[in-house]
């Protein structure tokens, strides 16, 4: 099913310098400095449980592309708020899954699933209904051996450090676990705060009354509020933590005086909250957050542009992270002024910029980081972590950012199997685009070589202080 030029230039002789860029880079050891496993897979260690459980339930790309065609969450095992049944038989779901594997062609996820497939499990037909049981046999078999556990997995993949993404709420049990357990792979979390800074998260209200209880801080003040926030990083710090993940709406900041901030937060404690005044507290704790990286060095990250389930009535039956989350505009030049003015030109602060709005790369986040030496452009993400889509990331910020203030790549993923497909498929792209420009004479051949590895290696890992 692999072809090893796949994602290669076409043309010979760049092809040619494609592959030996590629040779150099294709088995570095990964750098995942934003993604969604589980830690609780390299705490316990335990088996996973089947075909169906390693690669249907827990991925959206998968799930969403079924519901598309009129497939029901509940016949692929995905569990209800409600506790309705849902199917549980993982050869069923498998089966299911099998007879609609078609639908990828042409798709990421079909380069991803295909690589895992050979690259782990050694299976070399394209999956189909007719073989489907043969497939599901064949990791059945090996997910019941060591080799195949979850820690034995993140060694053959050659992962070299994975950042977790969990909330403010968590207490890190499971990366306790991993630091007891004397396990050398490296796991570490980030600070996910969208459920006590967005005033329209589900239970934010009482969010940040737990957040008080666990920081030992007053949550019903201002002040005591920021607190919180700083003892919570301070204390995911001491399990490794080297960076913050904030996913609103917009990208919209502000810095409002301590007296105007102070009524704010009283406002969007009340119920009833106004949509202006739960997009000013997320535009002023981006601010509050950008401040707290200069005084403890976590970087931040923001994840701006996605209308977060958008699908109502699978939120309701399903809850969050259901598929549903669709691009929209997001403008970069504006919001993100308040942040800049404050703290844009201190080098010590790392701000790194992802979009879901590819329209606004050469537009706005190329000339941005670009100029501010705190900005940094993540790499294409979501809904564009595709060859094409790496292409166009390229194609568009690096004539004005440059690659020196991009961040490598990361997989951004809950499936763990596609890691190193994802780190594959990235690495040939950017192969490829530095070939083109080697064969163009815009590229020295021996800087095209410097590139591939930064590119692969060494900007993620400098980037996220890992």
């Amino acid at each position: 099913m692999l072809h090893p030029d796949r994602l290669f230039p076409a043309d010979p002789a760049t092809r040619d310098v494609a592959r030996a860029l590629y040779a150099t880079v294709k088995d570095l050891p990964i750098i995942s400095p934003h993604g969604h496993t589980d830690p609780r897979w390299y705490a316990e260690n335990a088996p996973f449980p089947d075909p169906a459980r390693l690669f249907v339930v827990p991925d959206h790309y998968i799930f969403r592309m079924l519901h598309s065609q009129g497939v029901r969450l509940e016949d692929l095992g995905i569990p209800r708020l409600d506790g309705a049944p849902v199917e549980q038989d993982p050869r069923k779901i498998w089966r299911l899954f099998a007879k609609h594997y078609f639908l990828f062609r042409g798709t990421p996820t079909r380069i991803w699933i295909d690589h895992a497939f050979e690259t782990l499990f050694g299976l070399t037909e394209r999956l189909t209904p007719d073989n489907a049981d043969h497939h599901y046999d064949v990791i059945e078999a090996a997910l019941r051996s060591e080799a195949f556990r979850p820690r034995a997995l993140f060694e053959r993949m050659r992962i070299e450090v994975i950042s977790t993404t969990d909330g403010a709420l968590d207490d890190l049990g499971w990366h306790r676990m991993i630091r007891e357990s004397g396990w050398t792979g490296r796991v570490v979390p980030a600070y996910r705060p969208d459920a006590v800074v967005d005033p329209e998260f589900r239970g934010f209200r009482e969010n940040v009354e737990q957040l008080g209880a666990l920081a030992g801080e007053n949550t019903g003040t201002w002040a005591g509020y920021l607190r919180a926030h700083q003892a919570r990083r301070a204390y995911f710090k001491t399990f490794g933590a080297t960076s913050s993940d904030h996913g609103h709406a917009s990208a919209a900041t502000a810095n409002l005086a301590p007296d105007e901030a102070s009524a704010l937060f009283q406002r969007v404690l009340k119920p009833g909250v106004s949509a202006v005044d739960a997009e000013l507290f997320r535009a002023q704790m981006l601010t509050e957050m950008a401040r707290m990286s200069l005084e403890d060095g976590l970087v931040l990250q923001i994840h701006p542009g996605s209308f977060r389930n958008h699908n109502a009535a699978l939120f309701e039956q399903f809850g969050r992270d259901m598929g549903a989350d669709i691009p929209q505009r997001t403008d970069y030049v504006r919001a993100l002024k308040p942040l800049l003015d404050a703290h844009g030109n201190d080098p010590r602060l790392s701000v790194i910029l992802f979009t879901l709005d590819e329209t606004s790369y050469s537009r706005e986040l190329a000339p941005l980081a670009g100029h501010y030496p705190c900005l940094k452009l993540g790499p294409a993400w979501w809904f564009f972590d595709a060859p094409d889509g790496m292409r166009r990331f390229r194609d568009l910020t690096t004539e004005t950012a440059g690659f020196y203030n991009t961040v490598g790549f990361n997989d951004d993923t809950r499936a763990f199997p596609s890691i190193p497909a994802r780190h594959d498929v990235a690495r040939r792209v950017d192969c490829a685009f530095l070939a083109e420009r080697v064969v163009t004479h815009r590229l020295d051949e021996d800087e095209a070589f410097g590139l591939a590895h930064d590119l692969a290696y060494r900007l993620a890992k400098e980037a996220y202080r890992l």
